[in-house]
């Protein structure tokens, strides 16, 4: 069965086809490294991540490269204010970075490329569209020509008409047309500034993924991926600065997440409903974010909220408690089942689904949904009397690749200590000689120090409160 991907440009799904059989050249525009991620940068994270696993796990050899904007305004403007330089900063919150979305789950890309390490081929590129009469220089900046390239608009789906309205240049404004946007900037002075054939400046924010997409995979294309807020005007300018230097096709599909809300209110600084990542994991397990991401369709706006997440909390921990039964049951089990078969025809229709929601656009909310009922069929089979290591076996396997699958973890939060473990084993043997008065005090101890016990035909489990 066929992948299909809902394009941006076409705005359907399409079968997907790569360029080259069993490849795909990805690319996921990244966040800017001036502060921490707040949640919104974290949810494309977390869906192209998913995208790429899943595209691995349908056996796809995947080139994902994904950009830090490491020079820009909010960068200069945070340097000023710490008295720090953009260097610096960058590197700092560049590292911040990889320990948030680590935590939430997400691999490292092939790539990481940066505007500062990538510089020469940024210039390189506004000097090929100067040459192709696409740009013009004009004291020291360097603009687009945006009416030269006559698809501008195909992937927002606007016209040049639409965009000239309104629009209009201000006095003392260098462009030759209100709708030319910036490729190179002039130094101001203080600001961090390389070399150029203008005279020192810095790139503008369009030019650097253009740049970095031919540099690390080509002049073409599979995938080019990232939040909605950027369909226009960031990657609708990519496509124009990229098709007017080459005549290529830039990305042969576009993907784009929907927004976050924050209590049913866009988020954002002036509402103080700022939400970061790395606060929120400080108070909630990184898996339930990333479950809490992945339960709503990517295209499809999302609500955080802190009912909300204490709700996916319980719904993320029953699935992971099912699994623990099993693998709990998978121990003692030395029964029969007299319906082998049934079962594991059951567990195999299960993985089938899960593939064809997955299929059909990435649909992780309808995964997740194959997923509960994998839990629901398998405490079913954990009722019966005898019960079979191979069934057993199977449910766990199915639990496992879907969870990886979906880059979600099945792991228990730590391991008990030594004296917890003596606690338990003390328990068991008070239960066995009745003392019960100290099998309830030892009971009532664990459970202060946040260790449920839950006793079983089979034996005493432990697990998390």
């Amino acid at each position: 069965m066929a992948i299909k991907i809902y394009n941006s440009v076409t705005r359907q799904k399409e079968t997907f086809v790569p360029m080259e059989e069993g490849k795909v050249k990805m690319y996921v525009c990244g966040p800017t490294v001036y502060n921490y991620i707040h949640i919104g940068n974290a949810r494309p994270a977390i869906v192209f991540d998913t995208v790429r696993n899943y595209l691995q796990y349908r056996g796809y050899d995947v080139t994902f490269v994904s950009n830090f904007t490491d020079v820009d305004d909010k960068l200069i403007r945070a340097a000023k204010e710490l008295g720090e330089d953009v260097p610096t900063i960058s590197e700092r919150f560049i590292q911040a970075y990889f320990e948030d979305v680590s935590a939430l789950g997400c691999k490292k890309a092939d790539v990481h490329p940066t505007v500062m390490e990538n510089m020469d081929a940024i210039i390189e590129f506004v000097e090929a569209l100067v040459e192709k009469g696409y740009a013009y220089e004009s004291e020291g900046d360097v603009y687009y020509r945006t009416r030269k390239f006559k698809e501008y608009g195909k992937l927002s789906q606007q016209s040049i008409d639409e965009l000239r309205v309104g629009a209009r240049i201000e006095v003392g404004d260098k462009k030759q047309d209100a709708l030319d946007f910036a490729l190179w900037k002039a130094a101001k002075e203080g600001e961090i500034s390389w070399d150029s054939p203008w005279g020192k400046g810095r790139p503008g924010w369009h030019i650097e993924c253009s740049a970095m997409v031919r540099k690390y995979l080509g002049d073409t294309i599979d995938i080019h991926a990232g939040g909605q807020d950027l369909t226009f005007p960031h990657h609708e300018n990519e496509i124009a600065q990229s098709e007017a230097l080459t005549g290529k096709t830039f990305a042969r599909y576009w993907m784009h997440n929907g927004y976050i809300n924050i209590d049913n209110e866009k988020m954002s600084k002036s509402l103080g409903n700022f939400v970061l990542v790395h606060d929120i994991i400080q108070q909630h397990d990184p898996q339930v974010l990333r479950f809490f991401m992945l339960s709503v369709h990517y295209r499809h706006p999302i609500n955080y909220s802190q009912e909300v997440i204490e709700n996916t909390t319980a719904a993320f921990e029953r699935l992971k408690t099912s699994y623990q039964n099993l693998k709990h049951r998978l121990q003692v089990s030395n029964g029969l089942t007299d319906n082998k078969d049934s079962w594991l025809q059951k567990v195999k229709e299960l993985h089938e689904q899960f593939v064809q929601e997955m299929d059909d656009d990435f649909n992780t909310a309808n995964a997740i949904s194959v997923l509960f009922e994998l839990s629901k069929q398998a405490n079913y089979y954990l009722m019966e009397k005898n019960t079979d290591k191979e069934v057993i076996g199977a449910f766990m396997h199915e639990y496992e690749v879907l969870f990886s699958v979906l880059g979600l973890s099945l792991e228990e939060e730590g391991l008990l200590d030594e004296d917890i473990e003596r606690l338990i084993e003390e328990r068991i043997q008070a239960r066995k000689d009745r003392n019960f008065q100290r099998s309830d005090e030892i009971r009532d101890q664990l459970k202060s120090m946040n260790i449920i016990l839950e006793d079983t035909p089979q034996g005493t489990r432990w697990k998390r409160g």
